[in-house]
């Protein structure tokens, strides 16, 4: 029983602030509890029966999580350009997904910490097919398209109740409390990782309750930006239609599609924040 793990850091046990994991030093601690949140996970979905996981590393540069602190049965995915982003390896071989320190959407819970969706710099809503979603319900959208179900989240709690709004089935492992989007009320991460690991290890005992999130057919994604330049220059795609000043909308056949093409107009979007050719010099 193969089992994917996809790795964000705002909801790992101990997160509060955005300085937290920009100030280099702090940054580098909060590497660490990510890699021991992950390791609860891997711990437990091996304890519940798994036979294989591999972890993708999602955050920023997606180069987070120390390789060599990692749980030996485990495999990475890591680095930055990756056409797939936070799902890079995923495919229908894998028989459920996690999400591992992830956080709430942008607009949704005041109390979400860290809250964004994609890009802090530059998108405020995204929706696929007219619902609103954050990061894990798209994810786990796409993973629906290889037949592979979401299974266990962890995160603060306030992000727990966001996403099972639309997956009530799903385990979810509270970290810590929202007070706002930068304070929490923490537990230590050892109890934290003890709650993700017995998770991780029910959701794989019950694997066979869970159904993937279908998007039949085809799948359309509005996306609305911070600023117009940033929607603007997304419409270099032919098939990207600016619907208002700030926000975008295409449809592809298939949601593996649209996700690509989601990603690809998210970095013209980050490009675009302060001028594409800004810093080119002739």
């Amino acid at each position: 029983m193969k089992i994917f793990i996809s790795a964000d850091i705002e909801g790992v046990s101990g997160v509060s602030t955005n300085q937290q994991l920009k100030t280099p030093s702090e940054y580098q601690r909060f590497r660490k509890l990510m890699t021991q949140d992950v390791n609860a996970a891997i711990e437990g979905a091996f304890n519940g029966g798994a036979t294989g996981v591999v972890v993708a590393d999602g955050h920023g540069n997606m180069s987070n999580i120390f390789i060599e602190e990692l749980d030996s049965r485990a495999t990475l995915v890591q680095g930055s350009n990756r056409v797939m982003c936070q799902l890079e390896g995923l495919d229908d071989s894998f028989d459920g997904i996690m999400f591992i320190g992830h956080h709430g959407r942008e607009g949704g819970s005041e109390r979400t910490i860290i809250s964004h969706s994609l890009a802090g710099i530059c998108v405020n809503e995204l929706k696929i097919n007219g619902k609103v979603v954050g990061e894990t319900e798209m994810n786990a959208m796409v993973s629906g398209y290889y037949h592979v179900p979401a299974i266990m989240i962890s995160g603060d709690d306030a992000y727990v109740a966001e996403v099972q709004e639309t997956l009530p089935n799903v385990e979810g492992a509270v970290v810590k409390r929202g007070i706002d989007r930068f304070a929490s009320e923490l537990i230590h991460p050892v109890r934290a990782q003890q709650i993700i690991r017995e998770k991780a290890e029910a959701a794989v005992k019950r694997i066979s309750s869970f159904e993937p999130l279908n998007v039949d057919g085809p799948a359309t994604f509005e996306i609305q930006f911070k600023g117009s330049n940033q929607a603007l220059m997304t419409t270099t795609i032919p098939m990207v239609n600016l619907i208002d000043p700030k926000t975008i909308r295409f449809t592809c056949d298939d949601i593996v599609t649209a996700y690509k093409l989601m990603w690809g107009c998210v970095i013209i979007a980050i490009t675009a924040t302060n001028g594409v050719l800004g810093n080119v010099n002739a």
